[in-house]
């Protein structure tokens, strides 16, 4: 083993050799863009822009000095575009997507930890499964699922209720949204109850799913970036028997979540199949018996053609993948509209009239609404799209550009020389970050107040700069679930469940800050903490209404 440990050290010095060589011989068209002083010839600015509490004002301070379009320096000083503009986006996101990929640092942390599922592939692989998933996120799909969300919501409410019974109560409001939404997608997603919500069960799945983008974004900033080239030594087993090994205490977790969550996927999908094969009477025993994302995509996989047909290694990755997709960024983008309406309680009483009057059926009991009603009201959907808009789950994106090219802006940038530029001419190999919340909040486009939390900005007509600015986002001049076909394919899933859970629980309880400050941290998913801790939670006080 010390041998391995030697060559490996040998290699890594070696390439890091290289790469300082090249970044003082080579010549970089990025070269005469704005940007910021390298930090450190190893981890170039990225270990700021990854910090967990430095990132949110250190890309933010970059934003506003050097606009739409600047480089930053990447691991061993190489130069990475960073860029919101919108013209700019649509050829990463629509136009060229073949040009700008996704980065293998996410693809292949994805398909080591979780399998090949939607989040991990690419070309043709990727296109596959979308095209077998697509039609489990539609409109009419969600209709039927709606009566599964309000009853699973309705146990939530109840929890809620027995614990505050007594009166007002600190409630870790972080930990109630993720067992909710990892209900929702067990039980609309995989026809599976992961937890009864209306009594505490420990679940290793769960808690393996809950712990993955905290854990995840602890480790180091360096290995992150060696991943992909760390994936290519030996076989699995190989791997695996090194990695298990290696004395690092975030990387020893990450093997143990993906562990349990595989254990768990694979126990689903045989589930499932087995009472599929034992039709309609054994699919009435299952949850949701048999409209649930999975048993449609295991009939429409038995269905297809050869060609079209999904491994059986697919399926199993597509659990931990519609868990991992719809847990985190959901739960932690209804904890923040929460968050945000114990902030601004005057926001928080006009909403919950709204819901109160749709919700009202004539006797004074309150009634579910169903899909249509529930997403149409107008002040619920103003609060959600302000809160995906200012305060995006996920805050920025890495592409790798695969072949030659040329990335269009919308209006030209000033160069270090004083020229101006209109088009950056892009290389193979280059990296880029697209800055989601910083596309959110443009000032060209939204105005001087895009950095303020205002939902009554969607109760009139938006800037006109907006609407000629063709922002590639699948949804509402937001690039929050991005676009073309890489968008986020369960957007409106997500949607109809931080409406029908905020739907619910305004009318029935108030929520107020404690004394306990609240911090965001900047991890994959961003997600809320108390004080100087990393433990992901967020108290509030919850009074029964």
């Amino acid at each position: 083993m010390s041998n391995l440990l030697q060559i490996l050290g040998s290699a890594l010095a070696l390439y890091i050799g290289w790469r300082a060589i090249r970044f003082y011989l080579s010549k970089s068209p990025l070269d005469n863009l704005p940007g910021p002083e390298s930090e450190s010839f190893v981890s170039g600015n990225v270990a700021k822009l990854m910090d967990l509490r430095e990132a949110w004002d250190f890309q933010r301070g970059l934003v506003e000095r050097y606009g739409r379009l600047f480089a930053i320096h990447g691991l061993f000083n190489t130069k990475w575009i960073y860029t919101y503009d919108p013209r700019a986006l649509h050829s990463v996101y629509v136009k060229d997507q073949d040009v700008f990929e996704e980065s293998e640092i996410l693809t292949v942390s994805f398909k080591l930890f979780v399998g090949p599922g939607l989040l991990a592939t690419l070309g043709d692989q990727h296109r596959k499964q979308r095209k077998m998933l697509n039609p489990v996120f539609s409109a009419k799909h969600l209709r039927e699922m709606t009566p599964i969300f309000n009853d699973v919501i309705r146990k939530l409410q109840e929890a809620i209720a027995t614990r505050v019974k007594g009166g007002t109560q600190e409630i870790d409001v972080l930990n109630w949204m993720g067992r909710t939404a990892l209900e929702l997608i067990g039980q609309g997603g995989l026809g599976h109850s992961f937890d009864p919500l209306t009594e505490d069960k420990a679940d290793e799945f769960a808690d393996s799913v809950k712990a993955y983008f905290p854990v995840s974004a602890q480790i180091h900033v360096v290995i992150q970036q060696l991943l992909p080239f760390l994936v290519r030594i030996g076989p699995a087993s190989f791997r695996r028997k090194v990695a298990e090994m290696v004395p690092y205490g975030h990387s020893q977790h990450m093997i143990r979540i993906s562990d349990a969550m595989h254990a768990r996927s694979v126990r689903i999908v045989n589930e499932k199949r087995a009472a599929l094969e034992g039709g309609d009477e054994a699919l009435k025993q299952q949850v949701g018996e048999g409209k649930d994302i999975m048993s449609v995509l295991l009939r429409a996989n038995m269905s297809a053609s050869e060609a079209d047909r999904l491994t059986d290694e697919e399926l199993i990755a597509q659990v931990s993948v519609l868990v991992l997709a719809a847990m985190d960024t959901t739960s932690n983008a209804l904890s923040r509209i929460l968050n945000q309406l114990a902030m601004h309680p005057e926001v928080q009483e006009k909403l919950r009239e709204e819901l109160v009057r749709a919700r009202d059926d004539g006797t004074g009991s309150l009634r579910d609404l169903d899909y249509d009603e529930v997403m149409e009201l107008p002040y619920l959907d103003a609060v959600c799209r302000e809160t995906l808009r200012r305060y995006p789950p996920v805050k920025g994106l890495f592409r790798v550009i695969r072949k030659d090219g040329v990335l269009p802006l919308s209006a030209p940038v000033v160069g270090k020389d004083g020229s101006l530029i209109d088009h950056i001419p892009v290389s193979k190999g280059m990296r880029m970050i697209t800055d989601i919340e910083a596309s959110n909040c443009n000032r060209e486009l939204w105005g001087e107040d895009a950095y303020e939390w205002k939902p009554e900005r969607w109760l009139k007509p938006l800037p006109r700069a907006l609407e000629e600015a063709h922002i590639p986002g699948v949804y509402s001049h937001l690039m929050t679930f991005i676009g073309g076909a890489r968008a986020c394919i369960g957007f409106k899933f997500s949607q109809l469940e931080m409406k029908v859970v905020l739907a619910t629980l305004i009318p029935a309880f108030k929520f107020e800050l404690t004394d306990q400050p609240i911090f965001w941290n900047a991890a994959g998913v961003a997600y809320p903490s108390v004080g100087d801790s990393m433990k992901p939670e967020m108290p509030l006080r919850v009074t029964p209404i």
